[in-house]
């Protein structure tokens, strides 16, 4: 009888354990987009431009800029599958961007400029890492804006 309980107890701190590590392991788009932010918010005052590589520290092939208001669906038909952390905007002036790596997503930026530290905005809607990729930097209200046109 002892042991029936102690394998019992063991099963259930087994079980509790996986389940804490699969529910508060953190997704790697999430890494990648708080290590983004860490690179754009510690540009130095003195950088006018910068090339997108330069401050993305994960590997991408594909960038996505999708305008306010973009369904869910029409991301994910763009994108080519879906995931689950995928939000619709809510408003003019959010960042609803996806980098992809060998079709799949490496990070999702979304919300708003404010909230986040910082912006990239794109007049296009995507851009290959082979293209041009420098962007205008500007500082506004302690946020740092990339821009490219």
């Amino acid at each position: 009888m002892k042991k029936i309980r102690t394998l019992f107890i063991f099963t259930i701190v087994i079980t509790c354990t996986f389940l804490l590590i699969v529910f508060l392991n953190e997704d790697q788009w999430d890494k990648n987009v708080r290590l983004l932010k860490k690179e754009i918010v510690s540009l130095d005052d003195t950088i006018k431009t910068i090339n997108l590589n330069e401050v993305t520290p994960f590997e991408w092939d594909v960038v996505y800029f999708f305008d306010p208001y973009t369904p869910k669906d029409q991301i994910y038909e763009t994108v080519g599958y879906k995931w689950d952390k995928i939000k619709e905007t809510v408003s003019e002036g959010m960042n609803q961007i996806v980098f992809l790596q060998d079709e799949k997503v490496v990070a999702y930026v979304y919300g708003y400029p404010s909230n986040n530290g910082y912006g990239i905005s794109y007049v296009g809607s995507t851009l290959q890492v082979n293209n041009s990729l420098d962007f205008q930097v500007t500082r506004r209200d302690g946020v740092i804006y990339l821009h490219k046109f």
